[in-house]
């Protein structure tokens, strides 16, 4: 359970003023909006988002747990902070997490102001409804049907894991939150909406429309997701939708090319078969801007499954990959002026099974935000960047990631981070997940300018975290593990300058060792680290 360390006086002070109020307004007459608001979409997921901090509602810790504490967190969009509407009827709904099918629950029917708001397994109980009350610019506040109290951030917190509570119902902005939907995963909404063409199948034969107009039918995927795409306004400046219903095979020697403002989701698999090579992938985009991918279910042998060069403007929603060849995700400026990055990169969730090569990579980015990468038995790495800037991360989430070679669950490299001549904090991630594989953490190549929240690392083949020639770093900067596996290390190339600026701290590590080699370089720290079975060797 979080620690509670709010101040108890500063409770009783607010709780003294709420009555107050509540005794001012029943002699006024006047009651607080509690008309229900809009209707939500019990098929969508939403971020919940605090009028007062402007943070997420967060299942702290990534926790599966009955009992786990709800936060507030920085707003990354990953799975911890995605709630689902489940109608319990009234007028009421429970919110379920996208990451742990748990629903939030006011600990044990408190009916008192400061509760713990927890999640638990969903039994449809009082404490586990909520009614929405509108508030002014399309907020609202969540009311529990067992307290009548509203869903609060506690004692007015900015900070990332402020506590989520109960209190009063007094419309302050730390009672008010924005839902913000989130793109559908497949089987959940994909395909719903208005849309400007769409490809559906019947036995073997595959149709095209725009309208009224049929623009292909035949017994090709691609042609007919190619047909769809190309009946869009020629020359648009806003965004036109695609939406394939159905599943069938392309081959790894073509690619579905997407020109700019096209959205495509896909509410079926891709199947890639057979071999390609350079650039091919089911769905690639190259010099465009505002392009759109919001559902995609690959299997088979892809080269690529995305690649997109030059894109700005690039959104992907929900991507599964479970394959047995390629490379994921590729996002790149690459075959034009390298110095120009792409800019405004969001990616929702992607799943990577089976790549030969890395989850997914980006190369020559300015603005990206993900908000989880799940890698399984992934060749290289999970996620990758290379120079990369200013980039936002939930989770990163691998198993046997990069097994056998120097990759990692989560790799920086070829001075990714590097802004100008210097490395400010610019990197910001959540979560490292690594169990098995290569390393868990690998900072390279005049990196940097990178923070990592939490890590736990297991037993990976190679090094659980190695930094070589890298500035900026901070591992753990809230907490972490590492068990087993390689050693933490830093470490450093004669043909660059050695690593500085990094700090471990918040760790426990055991069963492995600590060790900086070669000595040098300004500002190296270790503190607060817990050693188990585990030796230090520091300059």
């Amino acid at each position: 359970m979080l620690p509670a360390t709010h101040s108890r006086s500063a409770a009783r002070w607010i709780g003294a003023l709420g009555a107050v109020l509540t005794v001012l307004l029943a002699a006024l007459a006047i009651v607080p909006n509690r008309a229900a608001a809009a209707t939500v979409d019990t098929n969508a997921w939403y971020v919940l988002v605090n009028r007062h901090s402007g943070k997420a509602l967060d299942l702290y810790n990534f926790a599966t747990t009955d009992g786990a504490p709800i936060v507030q967190w920085a707003r990354n969009d990953g799975n911890q902070q995605q709630w689902q509407f489940v109608d319990s009827g009234g007028g009421y709904y429970r919110l379920k997490s996208r990451h742990s099918g748990k629903v939030l629950d006011i600990f044990e029917h408190s009916t008192a102001g400061g509760a713990n708001v927890v999640q638990w397994a969903d039994a449809n109980g009082f404490n586990q409804q909520f009614r929405l009350a509108d508030s002014a610019g399309g907020y609202v506040r969540l009311i529990n049907r067992n307290s009548n109290l509203a869903l609060e951030v506690w004692e007015w917190s900015t900070a990332d894991g402020g506590r989520v509570s109960q209190f009063d119902d007094l419309g302050g902005n730390n009672q008010q939150w924005q839902l913000v939907p989130v793109t559908a995963a497949p089987g959940t909404g994909c395909g719903s909406g208005s849309f400007n063409a769409e490809v559906t199948v019947s036995g073997s034969t595959w149709t095209a429309r725009n309208g009224s107009s049929t623009v292909y039918t035949g017994t090709s995927m691609l042609s007919a997701m190619q047909g769809a795409v190309n009946s869009l306004s020629s020359g648009r400046t806003s965004k036109q939708r695609v939406v394939v219903r159905g599943s069938g095979s392309v081959s790894a020697a073509s690619r579905l090319s997407l020109p700019s403002y096209t959205v495509l989701d896909v509410c079926g698999t891709i199947n890639v078969t057979g071999s390609g090579s350079g650039d091919m992938a089911p769905v690639y985009s190259r010099g465009t801007t505002d392009v759109e991918i919001q559902n995609l279910t690959l299997t088979g042998t892809p080269v690529y499954g995305i690649f997109m060069r030059n894109v700005n403007n690039l959104t992907l929603g929900r991507i599964d990959m479970r394959v047995s060849s390629g490379l994921g995700v590729r996002i790149d400026n690459h075959g034009g002026d390298r110095a120009v990055k792409v800019r405004n990169i969001r990616i929702d969730t992607v799943y990577a099974q089976g790549t030969s090569s890395h989850g997914v990579e980006t190369y020559g980015v300015d603005g990206i935000t993900i908000g989880t990468v799940t890698a399984r038995n992934v060749g290289e790495s999970g996620l990758l960047f290379n120079d990369t800037i200013n980039a936002t991360v939930g989770t990163v989430d691998a198993q046997n990631a990069g097994t056998g070679t120097g990759y990692a669950a989560f790799r920086m490299a070829n001075r990714n981070g590097r802004v100008g001549s210097s490395y400010p904090t610019n990197i910001r991630v959540g979560t490292v997940i690594a169990s098995g594989g290569g390393r868990g953490i690998f900072c390279v190549s005049e990196s940097g300018g990178a923070v990592i929240d939490r890590v736990t690392i297991n037993n990976t083949g190679n090094n659980s975290i190695l930094i070589e020639n890298c500035y900026n770093v901070t591992i753990a900067g809230v907490s972490g593990t590492v068990t087993g596996g390689g050693e933490v290390r830093v470490a450093a190339r004669t043909e660059f300058p050695i690593s500085s600026g990094i700090t471990f701290q918040n760790l426990t590590v055991t069963n492995t060792n600590i060790t900086q080699n070669p000595c040098g370089g300004a500002n190296n720290v270790v503190r607060n680290v817990t050693r188990v079975n585990s030796t230090l060797s520091w300059c």
